[in-house]
């Protein structure tokens, strides 16, 4: 999974407007697979961007020292 640096939510933001800028020239020219294709974009786009939100909030997790296992015998 591709993980964003926070540091690149801004870029988010830039590529969003541009995006929202495209499908609204795809919707006045009437391509529809390009809607979809820009719509698809977005969705992913968004949930990269809350991902990295929830990164940021949770921090990273304590796994602790992996210990052995007493012999079956």
């Amino acid at each position: 999974m591709l993980s964003i640096n926070p540091k690149m939510l801004p870029r988010l933001d830039e590529l969003e407007e541009d995006l929202i800028n495209r499908r609204k020239r795809a919707v006045e020219e009437g391509w529809q697979g390009e809607i979809e294709g820009l719509d698809l974009t977005l969705t992913f786009l968004r949930s990269k961007r809350q991902q990295t939100h929830h990164m940021q909030r949770s921090g990273p997790v304590e796994l602790g020292l992996p210990h052995r296992r007493p012999a079956l015998t």
